[in-house]
């Protein structure tokens, strides 16, 4: 075989499906379709699982995250309360969903880098949020992250 060839199946070859940021992107779907329609967690991963992007995910991810941010939602809600200049109310709900995400990795998931968690936080507003939202979102990323693992904010 050619090494054009070795290209070319290399290519046609799909990838394998363990990408966390592509489940990070499923769940601020589901999550911001919950803050819009107050739907069923089970509903919303049924429908996110017939997503075209889903095969591409990391699904333990996905589920552990979506269901994470769900069932601690009031405290996620109360810790980045302490860090924005308005209610939560009047936070976009992609803002809202992408900060959600974001807290539950930097509080209950040690095993992402506090670094890892802003910077996706950061990548998911750039792309879904609105014209200056990333930096929003990057300023209480950042003070949440010094609140939450303070050993880590200080290196």
């Amino acid at each position: 075989m050619n090494e054009s060839d070795k290209q070319a199946q290399g290519r046609s070859r799909p990838k394998s499906g363990r990408n966390r940021r592509t489940s990070r992107e499923l769940v601020l779907k589901g999550i911001y379709r919950s803050f819009l329609n107050q739907s069923d967690l089970r509903l919303i991963r049924r429908e996110l699982a017939d997503d075209p992007d889903f095969e591409r995910a990391d699904e333990d991810y996905f589920r552990q995250l979506l269901e994470g941010v769900s069932d601690n939602l009031a405290e996620l809600d109360q810790r980045i309360a302490a860090f924005i200049d308005r209610p939560l109310a009047e936070l976009s709900p992609i803002e809202h969903a992408i900060l959600c995400i974001s807290a539950y990795e930097l509080i209950h998931d040690p095993s992402i880098p506090y670094r890892v968690a802003i910077n996706e936080g950061v990548e998911l507003a750039k792309r879904y949020g609105g014209t200056d939202g990333h930096k929003y979102v990057n300023g209480v990323l950042d003070k949440l992250a010094a609140e939450a693992r303070p050993h880590e904010a200080k290196r």
